[in-house]
């Protein structure tokens, strides 16, 4: 799938020789993101982390509405006991929630939550079907798919 027209100012793209323990940082007030130079020696890598450091910018200007219907998504799937995510800032947060983060909405919960709609969208955009990060079950990614395209995929996103 294609990814949509992005809408509002630009934001500056860093690459530097080492992050330390991260491949990608993210500033949304500064508009930049930095990503580590590792990013660019395994193939995809540098397309699917920079989509999902841009699709930060574009979860904070959602409606709540919209990131409360992508958190009744992803809750159905832990209410599923589903394992796997397709990404690994999301799947390291997934591991450690327990069900009451979940009715809580604790920020543990909410964190997961975002970095699995930027994993989710890096999986769709960045044009790679296979990665050894992609554990999350094929129906669940159609889901996933399904509410991306319902929601994001006819307008100009906001960043």
């Amino acid at each position: 799938m294609r990814l949509p027209p992005l809408a509002g100012r630009p934001i500056r793209v860093q690459i530097r020789p080492s992050l330390g323990a991260h491949l990608a940082e993210t500033s949304i007030p500064r508009r930049l993101i930095f990503l580590d130079r590792q990013v660019l020696t395994r193939r995809g890598d540098f397309e699917r982390i920079l989509i999902h450091e841009l699709f930060h910018f574009v979860w904070v200007r959602l409606s709540n509405q919209t990131r409360w219907d992508w958190e009744r998504v992803v809750a159905a799937e832990f209410g599923r006991r589903s394992r796997g995510e397709l990404g690994w800032s999301a799947e390291w947060r997934k591991v450690q929630l327990r069900p009451r983060d979940v009715r809580a909405r604790t920020p543990k919960w909410r964190r997961y939550i975002c970095e699995s709609f930027c994993d989710s969208a890096a999986w769709m955009y960045a044009g790679m079907s296979t990665h050894d990060e992609y554990t999350l079950a094929p129906a669940n990614r159609l889901r996933r798919k399904a509410w991306i395209a319902r929601n994001l995929a006819t307008r100009a996103l906001p960043v």
